[in-house]
């Protein structure tokens, strides 16, 4: 019997949890909005919320640059955001 290695649904809790601030956090959200056209929409974002915000990370304490983090589905929740 194959285990579900997933965090509900996604690759992990770390890629869970940044998704979920992003999209749920009002402010945030608007944010991301803007960036649904951009070749890397994530690394942009992060980028610029570290930059004119100093946000670095979730409440949670997960960091936005976790090496973990599976980007190209973020990347994905962005565009389709």
């Amino acid at each position: 019997m194959a285990t579900d290695k997933t965090y509900n649904g996604w690759k992990n809790f770390e890629t869970w949890n940044v998704v979920l601030w992003l999209t749920n956090d009002y402010p945030l959200s608007n944010i991301m909005h803007g960036y649904r056209t951009y070749p890397n929409p994530y690394a942009s974002l992060r980028h610029d919320v570290a930059e004119s915000f100093g946000f670095v990370q979730t409440k949670d304490g997960v960091s936005l640059w976790d090496r973990d983090l599976d980007i190209p589905r973020i990347n994905e929740t962005i565009r389709e955001s």
